[in-house]
C-alpha cells in the first residue's frame, strides 16, 4: 500500500471511529450477555476501553515502519476496579466483537484494494491488544496476590495473638472469608522450602478438599487456618501431607474466623505440650490433650477439666467422685474400690458407668484414666484448698 492511498485509509478510519464504537457497543450489548447484565456505569467504561482500542489501532496502523507494539495503556481509561468486575475472558470477548466490527467494514474502510492489507494489519493488532490484556490482568493479580498475601500475615498473626478486632474481620472479609462457617486451626511443622511455595500447597490441598484456608509460617512452624470443615480432625488429616513429620495439632471447631482465636490458642497450647504424649495420634485433637496442656501452664485446659469433669460429677452425684478415686488409687481393681466403699462391686461398676456416660471418658481405659485421675487432682485443688 503506497503512502497516499495509507493516509485516505487513515483519514476514513478516523471519520468512521465513533461509528465503529457505537457499532461494537450493539455487538456487545446484543451478543454479550455479562455486557448487559453491568451497571451503566461499567458499560460506559467498556465503551470508552473499545473506542479507545479502535483510536489506538488507527495511530498504529499510520505509522506502519514505527514500533508496532501494542502496551496496556490502551487500557487506561478505565478504572482499576473495572479489571475486577470484568474478567480476562470477558476482556477477550470485548476485543473479539470489537475487532469483528471493524473486520465487517474492511471493504468500505479500505476499498476493494488495500482490503486484504487492512484486515491482516487489523489481525496483527488484535493479537497484540490481547496480549496487553493477559498483560493487565498478570499485573493486577500479582498485585492482588501480593496483597492478600499481607492481608493473610495480618490476619494470621491477630489470629495466634488473640487480637481480633472489627479491622481483622474486615480484612478476612477481603480475603474471601466474610461467610465462611466451620473454622479450625492446625499447627504442625513447617516443611523446607519457600513459605509463599508451602502456603500456595495448602491452599491447593485445601481446596481440593472443598475447604479454604489460610496459612503461614513461623520459624519451625506452619499453621492453617482451614474453613468449611465439619470434623476438624478430617479436616486436618486432609492437609496433613503439607506439614512436615511430627506432631500434628489441631483446635475446635468454631462458627467463624471471629471466633477462631479460641481454635488457634487451643492448636497452639497442645502443639507445645504434644512433646508429653509421644504416642498421640496424629493429627492430634487439642482437646484430646486436655492433661498435658494443664501440666504444661494451660489455664483454660485446667480449668475444662474442672468444670467437665470433677464438678460435672460432684453436681450429678458426689459418690461417684469418691467412687472413681477409690477404683484408680487402687490400679483399677473393682473389688478392692468396693472394699473401701463397703459396697458390692457391681455397685462399682454402675457408678463407673455413670462417670462415662457424664464425662465421655472410661476408667479402664489407660489414657481416660489419666485424664480422670488428673481432672480430680485439679479439682481438689481449686475447690477444696484451704485458705490461707
Amino acid at each position: 500500500m503506497n503512502s497516499r492511498r495509507r493516509a485516505a485509509t487513515v483519514r476514513r478510519l478516523e471519520r468512521a471511529t465513533g461509528t465503529l464504537a457505537t457499532a461494537a457497543a450493539s455487538r456487545m450489548e446484543s451478543a454479550l450477555p455479562w455486557y448487559a447484565a453491568m451497571s451503566a456505569a461499567d458499560r460506559s467504561w467498556v465503551n470508552l476501553v473499545a473506542q479507545a482500542g479502535i483510536a489506538a489501532f488507527v495511530q498504529w496502523f499510520r505509522d506502519p515502519e514505527g514500533a508496532q507494539e501494542i502496551t496496556a495503556d490502551v487500557f487506561g481509561t478505565a478504572p482499576r476496579e473495572l479489571v475486577r468486575a470484568v474478567s480476562l475472558q470477558q476482556t477477550v470477548d470485548l476485543v473479539r466483537a470489537t475487532i469483528s466490527v471493524v473486520e465487517e467494514r474492511v471493504d468500505e474502510l479500505a476499498g476493494p484494494e488495500d482490503s486484504a492489507w487492512l484486515r491482516e494489519s487489523l489481525l496483527l493488532y488484535s493479537r497484540e491488544i490481547a496480549f496487553a490484556a493477559a498483560l493487565v490482568y498478570a499485573r493486577a493479580a500479582e498485585a492482588r496476590g501480593a496483597w492478600d498475601a499481607r492481608l493473610e500475615a495480618l490476619v494470621l498473626d491477630a489470629l495466634l495473638r488473640d487480637d481480633v478486632d472489627d479491622a481483622v474481620v474486615s480484612r478476612g472479609a477481603a480475603l474471601g472469608w466474610g461467610h465462611v462457617t466451620g473454622v479450625c486451626v492446625v499447627t504442625g511443622r513447617a516443611p523446607t522450602g519457600d513459605p509463599e511455595s508451602i502456603a500456595e500447597a495448602v491452599k491447593r490441598s485445601a481446596r481440593h478438599h472443598h475447604l479454604d484456608a489460610l496459612s503461614g509460617v513461623q520459624s519451625q512452624r506452619l499453621v492453617v487456618v482451614l474453613g468449611g470443615a465439619s470434623d476438624p480432625v478430617a479436616a486436618a488429616k486432609a492437609i496433613m501431607s503439607q506439614f512436615a513429620p511430627g506432631p500434628l495439632v489441631v483446635g475446635s471447631l468454631v462458627p467463624g474466623l471471629a471466633e477462631a482465636t479460641r481454635s488457634a490458642r487451643e492448636s497452639m497450647a497442645g502443639y507445645r505440650a504434644v512433646l508429653a504424649w509421644p504416642d498421640a495420634p496424629r493429627p492430634v485433637s487439642a482437646a484430646d490433650l486436655l492433661p498435658e496442656r494443664a501440666l504444661d501452664g494451660d489455664a483454660d485446659a485446667a480449668r475444662r477439666l474442672v468444670d467437665e469433669i470433677y464438678l460435672r460429677l460432684v453436681a450429678e452425684d458426689p459418690t461417684l467422685v469418691e467412687t472413681l478415686a477409690a477404683y484408680l488409687e487402687r490400679t483399677g481393681s473393682l473389688e478392692g474400690a468396693a472394699r473401701e466403699l463397703f459396697v458390692h462391686p457391681n455397685t462399682v461398676r454402675y457408678r463407673l458407668r455413670r462417670v462415662a456416660d457424664i464425662t465421655g471418658l472410661t476408667a479402664t481405659i489407660p489414657r481416660d484414666a489419666w485424664s480422670l485421675r488428673l481432672a480430680l487432682a485439679l479439682g481438689r485443688l481449686a475447690t477444696e484448698r484451704p485458705a490461707l
